[in-house]
């Protein structure tokens, strides 16, 4: 079957493309290659800004570059493009900003590689979780340079050995967080660090967190990102082949209408266009916090803004991250700390990992999420010793196992039901999805019909009930079986 968003393919291409003519443009060659060694060459433990290590034009180079060959990856080994591809390109591009490069994200590739041809599977299945497994590329940077037992081959050997292993730690893990964590993989990085530190402290080693950070207000950035989302709103908004006044009527219910509880691909559920404006305003806001909490726009702020683009394809949206933004800011100060502490300033950005719970159970528990990560995340990247780039997607992961059960059992007993299919058809089709298996048929319907009959809540209710016992009486009585209506993916035909 032909996939329906092959344009997802060039327009990475040409995105990482310009990142690259850019970097070109601010820095020489000689410059980006001297950069580009530091780069590969760097333990790249958390947080190891790549802007401060090897200039602008070799973080945006390096960037672009792995971008490019992640959408690659994708593209030949067969995975369907969807929504998630794209969150995948954004957490890609951003952490090429601050600890993936092109030499420590190869082994672990290669080790996904290898799970699929034991388990005779088509690496298509396992392509998604090759690349976001590379969160533990610090690990394999580190057994090649930093360790005391470092060598190349020890490096390459140990990424292997990642990439092997995730796959199915990342398939349970995703379950037991039941969707309200958008970074699953930093919730199984982080288990498999905690296991790999001990190991090799027993041995004599000592990883240790990392802080090279550029100080810097990033002038340029702000320069490039402003750019980036305006085109992005611009060409979702008429670029595509929906007419604009359906674009922002669809954005319009990805904000009030979805709660980002995954898997929730928003690609395939509203089109390309409202997906595109989805990710200009959001990486304005992401662009905003940093500015207005007086931090810097430098590779791992760039990075973290990235991402949040990324997974506005898949998830978040202005109205469930704003929420947590700010418990994390109220977080800092009740620690007597400032937002701008450059790991807070990612707390912030990254945080918005617990985005469904806020839109799951309403704003003030987002805002409560973000307040328990801005002091759990501190404390978690100690056990993991900087080797999981995705610490706040680990610390996001604690976070949402505790407050899920705990929120429904006490205050909203509102419980999505979570099927193992749920996951796997995210890599499997690119077809439109059947919105019905993330609770908004129902949703949408009684908020056509209140428009239409103009009754309260109760009223719509009782006619939906009363119309479906009708048509079962009349089938079953008829001798037929009841096959579910096709409807439209939205109801109000805008």
């Amino acid at each position: 079957m032909k996939n329906r968003y092959e344009g997802i393919f060039w327009g990475t291409i040409l995105v990482s493309s310009l990142m690259i003519l850019i970097g070109f443009a601010l820095d020489g060659p000689a410059s980006i290659l001297r950069g580009m060694i530091r780069i590969v060459t760097m333990q790249d433990l958390l947080i190891t800004d790549y802007v401060l290590i090897g200039g602008v034009g070799a973080a945006l180079v390096n960037s672009g570059l792995l971008m490019m060959i992640s959408i690659c990856i994708i593209k030949f080994s067969g995975d369907p493009y969807n929504g998630f591809t794209i969150a995948e390109m954004g957490l890609m591009a951003g952490f090429a900003m601050f600890g993936k490069n092109l030499f420590n994200t190869w082994p672990i590739i290669l080790g996904t590689w290898l799970y699929a041809k034991y388990q005779k599977e088509p690496f298509s299945k396992h392509a998604s979780v090759a690349l976001l497994a590379t969160a533990l590329s610090p690990l394999v940077s580190y057994m090649a340079l930093g360790s005391i037992h470092a060598s190349l081959p020890l490096g390459i050997a140990v990424g292997l050995v990642v990439g092997f292993i995730l796959p199915p730690l990342s398939a349970y893990t995703y379950r037991i967080q039941n969707g309200m964590n958008l970074y699953n993989m930093g919730f199984a990085c982080g288990l498999f660090a905690m296991m790999v530190v001990p190991i090799l402290t027993a041995f004599g080693d000592k990883p240790t967190t990392a802080l090279y950070w550029e100080d810097y207000q990033g002038g340029i950035f702000m320069v490039l990102l402003s750019l980036a989302c305006a085109s992005f709103i611009l060409f979702g908004s008429f670029g595509t082949d929906m007419p604009a006044k359906t674009v922002w009527s669809r954005y319009w219910i990805i904000l009030s209408d979805t709660t980002g509880r995954a898997p929730s691909d928003y690609l395939r559920m509203f089109g390309a266009g409202p997906v595109l404006v989805n990710i200009g305003v959001n990486g304005i806001i992401g662009m905003l916090y940093i500015l207005l909490v007086g931090g810097q726009l430098n590779g791992p702020t760039v990075g973290g803004i990235f991402t949040i683009m990324g997974f506005s394809a898949f998830g978040k949206n202005a109205f469930n991250i704003i929420p947590v933004m700010l418990g994390v800011y109220l977080g800092a100060y009740g620690m007597h700390y400032t937002p701008d502490y450059p790991a807070l300033q990612l707390a912030g950005l990254f945080g918005t990992c617990l985005a469904p719970i806020s839109g799951h159970f309403g704003w003030p528990y987002g805002i409560l999420a973000g307040f328990i990560h801005s002091a759990l995340v501190l404390q978690t990247g100690g056990p993991v010793a900087g080797l999981n780039l995705y610490n706040n997607g680990f610390s996001g992961g604690l976070i949402a196992i505790v407050l899920y059960p705990t929120i429904t059992a006490i205050a909203r007993h509102r419980r999505p039901h979570l099927q193992e299919h749920d996951y796997y058809e995210l890599f499997e089709a690119s077809e439109p999805a059947d919105v019905n298996q993330w609770g908004l048929r129902e949703k949408w319907t009684l908020a056509f019909l209140k428009r239409l009959f103009r009754r309260d809540e109760q009223v719509v209710r009782q006619l939906l009930r009363t119309a479906a016992m009708e048509v079962g009486q009349e089938a079953k009585a008829a001798g037929h079986a009841v096959e579910p209506v096709e409807e439209p993916a939205d109801p109000f035909g805008e």
